[in-house]
This record gives structure tokens, C-alpha cells and sequence, in this order.
């Protein structure tokens, strides 16, 4: 098991409606240890991909990307879920919707910071229905770049979403993957990886 399992079921908490809430340690208060360990993983899942660029969108997989841009030694990208007056220019747009929130973001990315030449690692921190992810991967796309690989730190195994990113072809590594929870006793069921 690793640290991020041990984690997840240590202080994770089940809430209704399929959401785990893990505000603790991975999205409202971040532990960078933890962020650190994750990193290094992911640089062994992508070993020998060629990634200059990592892309997540915000805000709760800018902390991970951040870390982890260190062991890729590269910059960090995030697309923005709304348009601010400081982003000028030509931009990627897609439309992502959120499991967590129950609503439909624009995200946008401005152009001069990701083009053809980029090949780009996606990091996010829950994997569920796989909106955000397609989103992102549309926005890669629209830059002419390439994406080597998809990092996620939790993945609820019981939804779509993992399978149908695996099944367009990418190399999706997810550090935990849960099978199965239950809020009335707080279970959580974590599937074994090797």
C-alpha cells in the first residue's frame, strides 16, 4: 500500500452521493510531503516519456502539478475555469463538467503557453466520470500537442471514467484507485495495484 492509500484511509471521509472527502491533505490543506511522494511515483510510471509540460486544471491539481513538474523539471499549465481580464489573446477552450460541483465549466488555456511542440503530462487529483479529463485532453489536442500520459491521484474505480480514458489509448496511472465506498459506515474499499 502506498502513502497516499495509507492516507485515503486514514483520514479520508465518506460523504453521500459517492464523494470522498480527502480537504485534509490533497485540495483545501495540501501536504507537500505527501505531494512530494506522489511526484516521485508518477516520474517512475512515466519514466522515458518525453514530457516538457504538465497541464492540470484549477485549483485542486495545481499544488500536485506543481510538485511533480519538479521531478519532470519542466513548467506547469493549469486551465482556468473562468476568464479573468488578465488573460489576453487567443485561447483553448473546452467544456468540462464537475462531478463534485454539479456544474459546467468553460476552461480555458491561453495559446502562447501550449503548442505542437509540447508533450504534455495531465495531472489531476479525482478521476470520476472523466469530464475534466476529456476536456484537457481536447484543449492538448486543439494545441497541436501530444499527451504522454494522465497522472491522477484518486480514482473512483466503480465510475466510468478510468476505463473510458484507458480505452481511448492513454497511459492513465492512478495512484489510488477506490472500488467502493459506503457513508453510512465509512468505508472505503481501495483496489490492490502493483
Amino acid at each position: 500500500m502506498n502513502v497516499l492509500e495509507e492516507r485515503i484511509l486514514k483520514d479520508g471521509v465518506v460523504k453521500e452521493g459517492n464523494v470522498l472527502k480527502v480537504d485534509s491533505f490533497l485540495n483545501h490543506q495540501c501536504d507537500v510531503e505527501l505531494f512530494d511522494a506522489m511526484a516521485k511515483e508518477w516520474a517512475k510510471r512515466f519514466a522515458g516519456k518525453q514530457i516538457n509540460k504538465i497541464l492540470t486544471i484549477e485549483a485542486s491539481g495545481i499544488g500536485m502539478a506543481c510538485i511533480a513538474a519538479k521531478q519532470f523539471h519542466c513548467s506547469v499549465v493549469f486551465a482556468k475555469k473562468y476568464k479573468s481580464i488578465n488573460i489576453d489573446g487567443d485561447m483553448y477552450i473546452s467544456q468540462v463538467e464537475s462531478f463534485t460541483h454539479k456544474e459546467t465549466n468553460q476552461v480555458i488555456v491561453s495559446k502562447k503557453f501550449l503548442n505542437e511542440d509540447d508533450r504534455v503530462l495531465i495531472i489531476d487529483d479525482f478521476l470520476a466520470n472523466g469530464a475534466a479529463l476529456q476536456g484537457l485532453i481536447s484543449i492538448v489536442n486543439q494545441a497541436g500537442g501530444r499527451v504522454e500520459g494522465i497522472g491522477i491521484a484518486i480514482e473512483k474505480g466503480f465510475q466510468p471514467g478510468g476505463k473510458f480514458i484507458r480505452n481511448l489509448g492513454y497511459q492513465l496511472e492512478s495512484l489510488a484507485i477506490v472500488d467502493d465506498m459506503d457513508w453510512k459506515t465509512g468505508t472505503i474499499t481501495l483496489r490492490k495495484q502493483d
